[in-house]
């Protein structure tokens, strides 16, 4: 299966117009009001009508009021709620009460201890990322050399990069933000460079695995 792509922080009618050129998987609306990203659900349900809807919203949450979450999924505004804040289990099963919607979980990873908390999360998805998100830094991937379930590469991803975390990890989908930023806003070279370089080497590593038999 080829690696899947998320482009996250969209907030203007230029980014979706990247987004349907380059066809990612998922792309993110940030809904945290300190993010520099932050779009409120007015300007995300506009944003959303335009979207190409092979494409699939993520709405991007930190310690949100569960209602709020749910109801933007309900509205359709975004198909998956990306959890990115301190939500715990407890929090978790309140969401699943008011939705059926995928959630992502993200986790800070510093350390295998992380991992494995993240390995335990009740959400259908994991994101794994270097902080709170944005930062444009990198973590320590070879902690991720064991992990039992799938999951979103995050942090300091960007076109330079991609092979590297190819080689060294085996993510479902990697999601970039700042990596395809220049001056704080979506650059398409950018974004292109990144969609084209995830779509090379990931089936190439691939049919590179298959024909040594370390793919079933």
């Amino acid at each position: 299966m080829a690696v899947k792509m998320k482009i996250c922080g969209l907030s203007r009618k230029e980014d979706i117009s990247y987004a349907n050129a380059l066809k990612p998987d998922f792309i993110g609306f940030v809904f945290a009001k300190k993010s520099r990203r932050y779009v409120d659900p007015e300007k995300a349900a506009q944003l959303r009508r335009l979207l190409d809807p092979g494409i699939i919203p993520v709405g991007v949450f930190v310690n949100e009021d569960p209602k709020q979450v749910a109801d933007l999924l309900k509205q359709g505004i975004i198909e998956i709620a990306q959890l990115h804040g301190q939500e715990d289990e407890t929090y978790l099963l309140k969401l699943k009460k008011r939705t059926d919607k995928p959630l992502i979980q993200a986790f800070q990873i510093d350390g295998a201890e992380d991992v494995k908390r993240a390995e335990k999360s009740a959400a259908d998805y994991i994101l794994l990322d270097h902080g709170a998100g944005g930062t444009g830094e990198t973590f320590d991937w070879s902690l991720l050399g064991h992990i039992s379930r799938p999951y979103f590469l995050a942090g300091g991803l960007n076109p330079g990069n991609v092979k590297n975390a190819l080689e060294m990890t085996k993510p479902y989908a990697l999601d970039v933000s700042s990596g395809v930023e220049t001056d704080k806003v979506k650059d398409f070279e950018k974004m292109k460079a990144f969609a084209a370089a995830v779509r090379e080497i990931a089936p190439a590593q691939r049919r590179y695995s298959e024909g040594n038999k370390t793919v079933p």
